[in-house]
């Protein structure tokens, strides 16, 4: 059973989408050297759930820890950061680039009581994983059956 609800970016496709109606159009019409994209990105998530735990893990790769932001307020996840395009001195020089810069920020709202104290987050091989402990009182409880 999934009790969690998660919000995600409903316009992300809709702003890609002049871009690729024109490449689908005319491959030819792109410039030959396209520039750091200023638009905001969205980096992607998993979320699994289980008895005791919901899980986010986010695809960061390229940042470094201290670029990344986590915030529980209430219950909702917010998880913010910035990625830099570390090669300005010959950005110039790029023919293409495809990877996304800049801020972003992803937030989930929780629709049950997790435990704040306990939330944790790891950050390895490029992928932030954060795991929100379910409170007791949104666990499972066995009942058993009294024969009389």
């Amino acid at each position: 059973m999934n009790n969690a609800r998660f919000d995600r970016d409903p316009f992300e496709a809709l702003m890609r989408l002049p871009d690729d109606m024109l490449r689908s159009l005319n491959p030819r019409a792109a410039s030959p050297r396209e520039h750091v994209s200023s638009r905001v990105w969205s980096p992607p998530v998993d979320v699994y759930e289980d008895q005791d735990v919901i899980v986010i893990q986010a695809e960061l790769p390229g940042m470094k820890q201290e670029d990344i932001d986590i915030e529980m307020t209430g219950e909702t996840l917010t998880i913010r950061g910035e990625r830099k395009f570390e090669d300005e001195q010959r950005r110039d020089r790029y023919v293409r680039i495809e990877r996304q810069y800049g801020a972003f920020q992803r937030s989930f709202t929780i629709g049950i009581p997790i435990e704040e104290n306990k939330v944790k987050a790891t950050y390895r091989n490029g992928i932030l994983e954060v795991t929100l402990p379910k409170a007791e009182v949104t666990k499972p409880k066995k009942v058993q059956v009294a024969v009389e």
